[in-house]
């Protein structure tokens, strides 16, 4: 099937209207707002831009619902979220060490180019290995809490996973908003989304990176100073090679090109995609626009075709 994906940008009321527009004004959309956490049923604002046909799949409240009628199930989670707790932490202290020597030789201008440029590769390399054995780890340990617990095989489960999965069999058009990434990739996999979604999927914030194979937490303004960029896990892996960036010019130092040439070297060959406000960016078969802005080696925000 060939799917349509449009990524928002922040300022996105005008953008969602434009967007499923020319969906049959019959055609039934569903969304995601699982994002909003407790405001999940919050969406009469969302619901009246699509011009109340939405249908809220209501993740947040199906695994909530687990959680509640379900406490063995509901323990294991919570001991897998130490796990997982404890492994990001490990990977924070190792990634620290890693992304300050890089941005230290990569600020660097004395000396031969050559050698520091070298080292600068080896340095990037070692940020890499870091976010690669993370990634692996946080794998094997879905995958163990998945094969022990078997969450499919669980009535609760399995009754909301056929619920979602109707409503998206029903649907023209998926709008994913944004919130906190964590629960909603959480909450999308659990109910196993990706393989019923329809079309055409629009998104915007969390809800664009929630769609990538891995997604990238990022924030250069936090109140104790700077956070470093990271991985957090998978994704749906609808988009691949792509790191989408909400918010870039709220959130980065977009004019430190030390930090955006790193940002964007560390994650090639996937494209750090800048989601400013109003922006909009459709994707046809996974593959960006050439108009699509995105931070090149040098740290440039430029047009993916000259990037």
């Amino acid at each position: 099937m060939s799917r349509e994906i449009v990524l928002l940008g922040s300022q996105r009321r005008p953008s969602v209207q434009h967007v499923v527009r020319d969906v049959d004004p019959a055609a039934r959309i569903a969304t995601v707002t699982a994002g909003w956490r407790e405001r999940e049923p919050d969406d009469v604002e969302l619901n009246e831009l699509l011009g109340n046909r939405a249908v809220n799949l209501s993740l947040h409240a199906r695994w909530q619902d687990v959680l509640e009628n379900d406490r063995d199930y509901a323990s294991a989670e919570r001991e897998h979220e130490k796990a997982l707790d404890e492994l990001r932490q490990l990977y924070l202290t190792q990634l620290d060490h890693a992304l300050d020597a890089t941005y230290d030789i990569a600020a660097g201008k004395e000396g031969r180019p050559r050698f520091r440029d070298r080292v600068l590769a080896d340095a990037l390399e070692l940020v890499r290995m870091a976010d690669e054995q993370h990634l692996v780890r946080v794998r094997e340990a879905h995958l163990e809490f998945y094969d022990a617990w078997q969450p499919q095989t669980r009535p609760l489960v399995a009754a909301h996973r056929e619920r979602v999965r109707e409503i998206l069999q029903s649907a023209t058009a998926v709008v994913i908003a944004g919130g906190h990434v964590g629960e909603l990739v959480k909450v999308l996999h659990l109910f196993h989304v990706e393989p019923h979604l329809p079309e055409l999927v629009v998104a915007w914030s969390a809800g664009a990176m929630a769609l990538t194979e891995r997604v990238v937490l990022f924030h250069d303004f936090v109140p104790h100073g700077v956070a470093q960029t990271e991985l957090m896990g998978e994704g749906i892996g609808l988009l691949g090679n792509l790191v989408p960036l909400p918010d870039a010019r709220r959130r980065l130092r977009v004019n430190d090109p030390v930090r955006m040439s790193v940002l964007s070297r560390r994650f090639a060959p996937a494209h750090c995609l800048v989601l400013d406000d109003g922006v909009r960016v459709r994707l046809t078969d996974g593959h960006l626009p050439a108009d699509a802005r995105v931070v090149d080696h040098g740290g440039r925000i430029t047009a993916v075709e000259a990037a």
